[in-house]
């Protein structure tokens, strides 16, 4: 297939690494799988916010992350939440870059009066503007009634000024019409790209099995099977249910497991870490409560045998994407967008959210598959066909 017309040269505004967070990687990666299809540029957020109203405030600045732009990327680090002097220049950029598309990801309203100035001045320049939507609005953000308020207040305007939408699930989207009417814009449903750029290659073979789609895995055996939870730890992830879950386990199938968690606490949510430490199997958990590099989230990811991702709710899942890039059987509560994420993906063990009694039992079945590995079905090259479908590049017999 070709293009029936040259696609246009594309903007993406979204976080920085300052502020290191799923987003962060996510413009990183849709901008370079942008930039091998035509010119993009990027411009990002980079103070978020007042840096002690952050919850990771010990990292910011911090450098954790290995991935990087492609040097045909244009990149302009970029606007701070009080603007002067940065969004002067982050203006000029705009004006210099040219873009027929700008893409704004949205995740926060910490970037809402940024982002309406920003999507003002594109279209004022002609661009056309789309916003990606990761979530409506943040679970923490949504219990502050102030911003709450200013959220609902202001994004309409932005949504006024948008040409289309992309979303990750039909529950994205249902979720999102709910909450703000598009007016009748455009919008596609385009699930998120892999995260493989933090797939580590599996040590050297001691137990190996080989999957239907001809890969193999090794490590030592010693018959455990080693569950993996990543992530942040907020009240909505449910790692205190994954951690009941386990203690609820008979001693002698829960010999045959060791729990890795992995994460940094937010809001003050330490519930988890305490149950972990009153478990009867407290020597079978390890917990790593900090944000962690990406040479160690690769490090963990290889050590895996299962990933257990036992959200309360969520409308996508950064870790998830990673476990599948990985190719590692999940369990993963069947919420929001998640189901969604994983057709296709045949490693994937659904259960009920806020159900321990359900993950303890998912817990004894993903010993049965220790060791194998599985295609992820995601590509980056969805995302960059629906921003053209939107745009108005249609795809042509070649």
């Amino acid at each position: 297939m070709t293009m029936s017309q040259p696609p246009p040269r594309v903007l993406v505004v979204g976080s920085g690494f300052r502020f290191t967070s799923g987003i962060s990687y996510y413009t990183c990666r849709v901008a370079n799988a942008l930039s091998a299809r035509t010119t993009t540029g990027v411009l990002l957020m980079r103070r978020l916010i007042p840096r002690f109203l952050y919850p990771g405030r010990r990292r910011v600045g911090t450098h954790v992350h290995d991935l990087a732009y492609e040097p045909t990327v244009t990149v302009h680090d970029g606007v701070d939440w009080y603007w002067l002097p940065s969004l002067v220049r982050a203006l000029r950029f705009v004006r210099r870059q040219r873009p027929e598309l700008v893409v704004f990801q949205w995740w926060t309203a910490a970037v809402l009066h940024s982002y309406l100035v920003l999507a003002w001045y594109a279209r004022r320049h002609g661009a056309r503007v789309l916003i990606e939507w990761h979530e409506v609005q943040d679970t923490g953000e949504v219990r502050i009634p102030g911003v709450r308020r200013y959220a609902r207040a202001l994004i309409q305007r932005l949504i006024r000024l948008a040409d289309g939408h992309v979303v990750h699930s039909e529950f994205d989207r249902a979720m999102l019409v709910e909450h703000y009417p598009l007016d009748g814009a455009r919008y596609v449903v385009v699930p998120h790209g892999p995260y493989d750029h933090h797939v580590e290659e599996a040590p050297a073979p001691a137990h190996e099995a080989v999957t239907g789609a001809g890969t193999s895995t090794a490590k030592a055996d010693d018959g455990v099977t080693e569950v993996l939870y990543f992530g942040v730890i907020r009240p909505y992830k449910g790692v205190e249910d994954l951690v009941a879950a386990f203690d609820s386990l008979p001693p002698e199938q829960a010999a045959r497991l060791r729990l890795t968690i992995v994460g940094e606490t937010w809001e003050g949510w330490h519930a988890p870490l305490r149950a972990a430490a009153a478990s009867r199997y407290a020597d079978r958990i390890t917990i790593v409560n900090r944000y962690v590099s990406d040479a160690e989230v690769a490090r963990f990811f290889a050590a895996a045998d299962a990933v257990a991702l036992p959200y309360r709710r969520s409308s996508s899942s950064g870790p998830l994407h990673i476990a599948m890039s990985s190719g590692l059987p999940v369990i993963v509560s069947e919420v929001g967008g998640l189901g969604e994420a994983t057709d296709g993906y045949e490693g994937v063990l659904r259960v009920p959210p806020q159900d321990p009694a359900a993950l303890a039992a998912a817990l004894v079945e993903v010993t049965a598959y220790r060791g194998r590995r599985f295609a992820d079905v995601r590509s980056w090259d969805e995302i960059v066909e629906g921003y053209l479908e939107l745009y108005g590049v249609e795809r042509v017999p070649a």
